[in-house]
């Protein structure tokens, strides 16, 4: 009796160890360009889209694979185009990007990296429905704070530098994460490349946007360059816009400019990051696309309060509008990469310039 049980059991494990050694020695499947999106809100075909939902349709991202170790399975076509949904906020997105950065059914090393989604404005910079290339991410998270009723008289914030002890110490410190600089001479390639495409409008972002005094808040939809703060806590307000403002400004050193607001962004960057040291991924082949859903501070005469318990997930004025701008900007520059894989397979267009 034990003797047959020995065996039955020998030979299923003879069975799962020929198929994992199989599979280790499987040829990795090549992949050209990872859509990164960040939320889907129901299925991923049929039904009313997240970020995902449009590069599965319209990409004919057919081929499910599935990937446990993620937040959702990975979509894929046979052009070499893959998508991974990582769920929302940097802990999920670090994870999820780790997780397929060491998958060892992928071949990752030639791929280009989008991440596509939508995000809040600031209003000085941009208007709803609006597409913005980041040269710089920065964290809006690793840091240190003091409660606003309880900071120094002439401190701006309460908040402060992970290893400072006023606001917006210096010399600066920024060597936990809390900033990360994209392939200058790729983003440009990316905007010039998409300056021109349409984005769609209509007349509720109009009514939506004419309160506002900035004059780039009232313009149609249109696509710049411009910086991304990812923070796990959805925030909003004249004031933490400010914050914002001058936060990616110090941790880029003067130079960033701050225009989009989101979460997700330097935990896919950190662990891109880690993926180059480890020979995995060319962080030289990184976008980072984020539109406009919504503004991150009300128009004059609503408050702060009153403003975001109108613009609940789903229920922004311009939320489909900026996932059509994700996906026509975002595609844009996918198509033309794989149209020309040949050229750019070795050699990045900023590398070809």
């Amino acid at each position: 009796m034990r003797s047959r049980f020995f065996g039955a059991g020998h030979g299923a494990l003879i069975g799962l160890l020929l198929c994992a050694s199989a599979v280790s020695h499987a040829r990795p499947i090549p992949v050209k360009v990872v859509i990164v999106a960040m939320f889907e809100r129901g299925a991923d075909t049929g039904d009313q889209p997240g970020e995902l939902q449009y590069w599965v349709e319209r990409n004919h991202l057919d081929r499910v694979i599935p990937f446990p170790q993620g937040f959702h399975d990975l979509r894929m076509n046979n052009d070499g185009v893959l998508a991974v949904l990582t769920g929302v906020g940097t802990a999920k997105s670090a994870s999820a990007i780790m997780a397929l950065g060491m998958d060892p059914r992928f071949d990752l090393s030639k791929a280009y990296w989008l991440v596509a989604g939508i995000a809040g404005i600031n209003p000085a910079r941009g208007s709803i429905g609006s597409a913005a290339w980041a040269e710089w991410v920065v964290d809006g998270d690793l840091a240190r704070e003091i409660d606003a009723r309880e900071i120094p008289a002439g401190w701006k914030t309460g908040y402060i530098p992970l290893r400072g002890s006023v606001p917006y110490e210096v010399p600066r410190d920024s060597t936990e994460g809390e900033v990360y600089h994209l392939d200058a001479g790729l983003v440009d390639w990316a905007f010039q490349l998409t300056k021109t495409v349409a984005l769609a409008d209509s007349e509720a972002m109009q009514a939506a946007r004419n309160p506002y005094p900035e004059e780039n808040a009232r313009r149609p939809p249109f696509v710049m360059k411009g910086d991304t703060l990812s923070s796990g806590t959805f925030w909003h307000g004249a004031l933490l816009n400010d914050w914002a403002t001058d936060w990616v400004r110090y941790h880029t050193g003067g130079v960033g400019n701050f225009v989009t607001t989101a979460m997700e962004d330097t935990g896919t960057m950190q662990s891109l990051t880690l993926l180059e040291k480890a020979g995995r991924v060319d962080l030289h082949r990184v976008l980072v696309l984020r539109t406009a859903s919504n503004f991150d501070l009300p128009q004059p005469g609503v408050t702060a309060a009153e403003n975001l318990a109108r613009i609940k997930l789903g229920q922004y004025t311009a939320y489909l509008p900026a996932l059509e701008a994700a996906w026509r900007v975002g595609n844009t520059v996918v198509d033309n990469l794989v149209r020309n894989w040949g050229k750019f397979r070795d050699v990045t267009p900023a590398g070809q310039r």
